[in-house]
């Protein structure tokens, strides 16, 4: 029994990781319009921020979950400003190449450990007790009531609302006033900062990191779990989270094919529901719409 409650609770904690990084993920596509693979790049960073910190300085989470959030934040910043002046298909492209970076990065670096990683990683404790799984579990449910609180109080915000006009019409946002360029780098480096928490939880809760575990198709799973639970909503990326990352435990005698059950998923609710689970369909109206008008005026 006990071996089932910590397998459960192991299960949990990891959908939690996932739902930190589809929120960041989801503020950057959903809200702001900005197509990102390389969100585990970000992940990467939190996470070994943390273990260098942890490792070699002997740093608990108290200290390297602020410290890697503001690292990710910077360095999210830094990358958005150059990637961001690109749009649509090539900004998707300059993404992608930034994961593939960041990941040879860290399987080159001495101080990453290369391709040994970085083990050692202080688990987490409160006044010198370990907090253990459950203890874990229920100090990630707590991170992650914050973060959603957060998000729902940036989007429903002034600043949340030019997100929304940029990826509505950039153009038009644009003309009102709207510093773009500056809302997009504020939604690619706060998505980055998720992410480094993310990455945060993981170093510290499985005591090691490795580069094998932030490659290219840890971006494609975060960005399914967006587009499943619905671009633009806080409940879509929670759900559609929890739902892919206990799919393979669940199918767990199908792990060989977990990438075309993903792959399947994605084409069923892109003919189907291609707002997501609790996407906004008006969203998407209005795309038609757009579209249509175009095809009409250059005919």
């Amino acid at each position: 029994m006990d071996i089932l409650n910590s397998y459960f609770i192991n299960v949990l904690v990891v959908a939690g990781i996932y739902v930190i990084l589809s929120l960041g993920l989801n503020l950057t596509i959903g809200f702001a319009g900005q197509v990102s693979l390389g969100h585990a790049a970000f992940y990467a960073i939190g996470a070994y921020t943390a273990a260098i910190l942890s490792s070699k300085f002997g740093y608990s989470i108290w200290m390297t979950l602020p410290i890697a959030a503001v690292v990710t934040w910077v360095i999210g910043a830094l990358l958005g400003l150059p990637s961001l002046r690109v749009k649509e298909d090539f900004l998707a492209v300059v993404t992608m190449g930034l994961g593939l970076i960041i990941q040879s990065l860290v399987l080159n670096l001495k101080i990453t450990g290369g391709p040994m990683g970085i083990g050692n990683i202080k688990p987490v404790s409160l006044f010198n007790h370990s907090l253990g799984m459950f203890g874990f579990f229920v100090f990630e449910v707590a991170l992650i009531v914050i973060l959603i609180f957060v998000m729902k109080r940036m989007v429903n915000s002034r600043f949340g609302r030019a997100l929304i006009a940029i990826r509505e019409d950039e153009t038009v946002a644009d003309t009102l006033g709207i510093n773009t360029t500056k809302y997009k780098v504020l939604a690619f480096a706060i998505g980055a900062m998720y992410a480094g928490i993310a990455g945060t939880l993981f170093a510290h809760y499985f005591t090691y990191v490795s580069p094998d575990s932030f490659g290219f198709m840890e971006s494609a799973t975060i960005l399914s779990m967006v587009v499943i639970g619905g671009l633009g909503s806080i409940k879509g990326s929670v759900i559609g989270a929890v739902i892919l990352s206990m799919a393979p435990e669940l199918l767990r005698g199908l792990k060989d094919y977990r990438i075309l059950i993903y792959g399947l998923l994605m084409v069923m609710m892109m003919r189907y529901r291609p707002q997501g689970l609790f996407g906004d369909n008006s969203l998407f109206k209005l795309k038609r719409k757009k579209v249509s008008s175009n095809v009409s005026k250059e005919m």
